[in-house]
């Protein structure tokens, strides 16, 4: 036996020994990612190719969590590949289902200190007839503090990893029965649509979401089209080109007011990239057209940006952007400040925009009832923290003597 061979001997005795977080997962890598991996392992170079095609489709079309279902591998290969990578689920603390179907996902992340609980976040799948949408998340907490947006009363802990955002669509897969064995097929999905629309704002987490949405998209894998994954954003001027560019996702804007002052209360963003800005990056980016239009977003705030003549400020100022614009009537939550506009307000707001040639729907609120709606998303929930939960699970966990 060689020195190469007894280091590589005791590298694989010592990746075996290790506990499962420690090992390198290898959800969320890109194909070039994912081979490197494998190369760093000590695949020989003709091999790459095709194992980590075999390994791909054991993750991404057969929803495998471990190497021992994927009997393209060698059964040596698989136990060598399952000391040295992981493929688990992040932890489901919680899972609610509304009262209109929508159910909601509390995810416990890895914690990087033994022995305390790792972050958490949320993430939502809304039905709806003929589509189902999931709300994913690309930060613990965020950076921003929308005044309107529980997320926003929430400190930015982390970014998320590539392999977290990802995993959230593996975990709503599982639990709606989409992969092959559970009888549904890539005609048949209940999952038709992504939205980076919860916790976080995705372009503060650039290189991760953009990674995390190249696997999602990839023909071979979760095979979801670009026009059917939306990325939103408050507002990150520099990076919307750079988005439409090397994403080339449809793009959703949270606008929520016709003025900088309205806006720079509820989007304090705008204070750094105002709406004049915004509007510029927003004609510019890469691929807007009518058959791209982007989606600009607008919460309706009683009294604050619902007025007729808000209306068509709105109108004026999307003017020559391929657009559609978006009325989310206020989702409330303990403590916020504002108020939902009056139904037959939100009707005359949204004729006056239909009038005027645009698609304006109002989004139906989802997931009231269990905090699911859009900005309702908090993981450090007034319910419980986190570290109260976790001492309670180990409790349970405690045989009784």
């Amino acid at each position: 036996m060689t020195t190469l061979d007894i280091a590589h001997e005791k590298r694989e005795d010592a990746l075996a020994a290790a506990p499962r977080a420690l090992r390198p997962s290898l959800v969320g890598l890109t194909r070039p990612q994912l081979m490197e991996a494998l190369s760093g392992f000590g695949l020989p170079e003709k091999q790459l190719r095709m194992r980590a095609g075999q390994i791909w489709n054991g993750i991404y079309n057969r929803g495998l969590t471990s190497f021992e279902g994927m009997t393209t591998l060698s059964k040596e290969l698989r136990q060598k590949l399952e000391a040295a990578f992981d493929m688990s689920r992040l932890e489901i603390v919680t899972e609610q289902k509304s009262v209109d179907g929508t159910r909601k996902w509390l995810l416990r992340l890895p914690s990087a200190v033994p022995g305390v609980p790792g972050p958490e976040i949320e993430t939502v799948y809304i039905p709806e007839e003929g589509r189902g949408t999931l709300c994913v998340s690309s930060q613990v907490g965020c950076t921003l503090t929308c005044t309107f947006c529980h997320t926003g009363t929430q400190k930015l802990v982390r970014n998320l990893t590539a392999g977290e955002i990802v995993g959230q669509i593996l975990i709503a897969r599982d639990a709606l029965g989409e992969w092959p064995d559970g009888g549904r097929n890539s005609e048949d999905r209940l999952i038709t649509n992504i939205v980076l629309m919860g916790m976080g704002e995705p372009l503060y987490n650039f290189d991760n979401v953009r990674d995390a949405l190249e696997v999602v998209s990839d023909g071979e894998g979760l095979s979801l089209s670009k026009r059917r994954i939306t990325l939103s954003t408050s507002g990150v001027v520099p990076m919307i080109e750079k988005a439409g560019a090397d994403i080339g996702c449809m793009l959703a804007i949270s606008l929520h007011a016709v003025n900088d002052e309205t806006r720079n209360k509820l989007v304090p963003l705008n204070k750094k990239y105002p709406i004049a800005e915004l509007l510029d990056a927003c004609r510019n980016y890469p691929g807007v057209s009518n058959a791209r239009r982007i989606t600009f977003e607008y919460v309706m705030l009683k009294g604050v940006n619902d007025s007729l003549e808000d209306a068509k400020s709105l109108v004026r100022l999307l003017k020559g952007i391929p657009s559609k614009i978006n009325l989310i009537p206020f989702n409330p939550w303990p403590g916020s400040p504002y108020e939902c506009s009056d139904w037959e307000t939100i009707e005359k707001f949204a004729d006056v925009v239909n009038r005027a040639g645009y698609a304006s729907p109002v989004r139906t609120p989802r997931g009231r009832d269990i905090m699911a709606a859009c900005g309702q998303l908090k993981s450090d929930t007034v319910k419980k923290r986190a570290s109260e939960r976790f001492r309670d699970e180990k409790t349970a966990a405690q045989p009784i003597a």
